[in-house]
């Protein structure tokens, strides 16, 4: 669909430094660092992280609830800066299923926002898969999110265009290698151009759990497949760019 008539959205895409996994304190390191990158971004509506950013892609990692007191630096910043976050975690629903989601972090607290629909590898050894695709608004604007996988079936984005998004925002991680690296190249105007949305790319460089090595590259491209900005593959990294 033709991007909406509200206007433009500021967002940035994060490729956050991950702290080792399996400390005890993994999350409040990272946690720390994503309210700096979310402070560093500056003047932005929306702020978008990895898949699992908060506990690294570690499958074994406690679920986090979006309560939880540890993510206080975060929501303070998103308090000082009126952005929404979107971060990584795994959770536990109250019938006891578990998923790999997003939060929305906002200053008013979290709550998840998405729940993974497609699963990959060993990730089914443990998480259930959503049945249906979740879309954020913000400003106006319909945000149709996806975790990794996800954008791996051209329905995925093609549902949720169908349910109105004005953008395809995905949280990822994709390894170092040539393979990886040209699959994502690949993936995501793909995604754009044969379904008239916007779309935002957040994944992981450097590594990150079970990761040694990971392909940053984050990025946005304009509804007709264009990139209109890209990340280098260094962790730490921040970009910015408008829709609309």
């Amino acid at each position: 669909m033709s991007a909406p008539l509200n206007a433009p959205l500021t967002v940035a895409v994060a490729q956050p430094v991950c702290a080792e996994s399996g400390r005890p304190d993994t999350v409040e390191i990272n946690v720390e660092r994503h309210a700096a990158a979310v402070r560093e971004a500056g003047a932005v509506r929306l702020v978008v992280f990895p898949e699992l950013s908060l506990t690294g892609y570690d499958l074994a990692a406690a679920s986090v609830d979006p309560s939880d007191a540890r993510l206080a630096p975060l929501v303070a910043a998103c308090a000082e800066t009126g952005a929404t976050a979107l971060v990584g975690v795994p959770v536990t629903d109250p019938d006891g299923r578990e998923y790999i989601a997003t939060l929305a972090v906002t200053g008013a607290g979290a709550r998840v926002a998405c729940r993974k629909t497609h699963l990959h590898g060993a990730e089914h050894e443990r998480f259930a898969t959503a049945e249906q695709p979740s879309v954020l608004e913000l400003d106006g604007w319909r945000l149709g999110l996806a975790i990794c996988a996800d954008a791996a079936a051209p329905e995925h984005a093609e549902r949720l265009a169908a349910l109105g998004a004005d953008a395809y925002v995905a949280s990822t991680l994709y390894g170092a290698g040539p393979e990886a690296v040209a699959t994502k190249e690949a993936r995501y105007p793909a995604r754009a151009a044969d379904n008239g949305l916007w779309v935002v790319l957040s994944t992981f460089a450097g590594p990150t759990g079970a990761y040694a090595a990971t392909s940053g590259g984050s990025g946005v491209w304009a509804p007709d497949g264009t990139r209109v900005a890209e990340a280098g593959a260094v962790a730490g990294e921040v970009l910015t760019a408008v829709l609309g």
